[in-house]
């Protein structure tokens, strides 16, 4: 079973989680979601992660595609871009604003209790490829983690926080490196 698979069934994108804590973000910055959108959005937004080789890689960079069509077909283009565009990566490869359902679906990282996250993406896997992206990260707002699940995780936290308080009001998206998946010189992918 592939990774991206295995977080929606019971990793960091799990289909009866994740909803649950975005929903509860959503309410934390923009108050409670009545719209019945939203809700759908909540539930279809990573279900795109199925079937892909990685998460952060380019093909789990593509998953918004899914959740894309999904709330298209549904509700129309506009309810479609809502959705492909709550990933910061893909917004500014498009050169597209983020979405609001972006700015809680980072939160929502923040919201999900440690003692829940780290064992989930523990048993999906999921946590190699996030542990070694970190330790490639270079900014002001990352410092490499090492192996340590747990002062990744708090960091992870702080950062989606701090990264949605700048950013929620519209600000320039700095932190955003879209060229993460560029060639090395060599010609091979990092």
């Amino acid at each position: 079973m592939r990774i991206g698979t295995k977080s929606v069934l019971f990793g960091a994108h799990c289909f009866f989680l994740h909803p649950w804590f975005v929903a509860a973000a959503w309410w934390k910055l923009y108050g409670f979601p009545f719209d019945p959108h939203l809700w759908v959005a909540f539930f279809v937004h990573d279900l795109g992660y199925l079937g892909k080789p990685n998460m952060d890689g380019p093909e789990g960079e593509r998953h918004v595609e899914a959740g894309a069509r999904i709330m298209t077909w549904l509700f129309g283009q506009e309810w479609g871009d809502f959705s492909m565009y709550h990933s910061r990566y893909y917004s500014k490869r498009n050169g597209h604003p983020v979405s609001r359902l972006c700015f809680a679906d980072k939160l929502s990282f923040a919201l999900t209790p440690r003692w829940l996250y780290l064992p989930a993406v523990t048993a999906t896997g999921e946590i190699n490829e996030y542990l070694k992206n970190a330790q490639k990260a270079d900014s002001g707002h990352w410092k490499p983690t090492g192996y340590d699940k747990k002062l990744w995780h708090t960091q992870l936290c702080e950062y989606m926080t701090k990264w949605v308080d700048e950013h929620r009001d519209g600000a320039e998206d700095t932190w955003t490196d879209v060229n993460r998946h560029a060639k090395t010189k060599s010609g091979v992918w990092p």
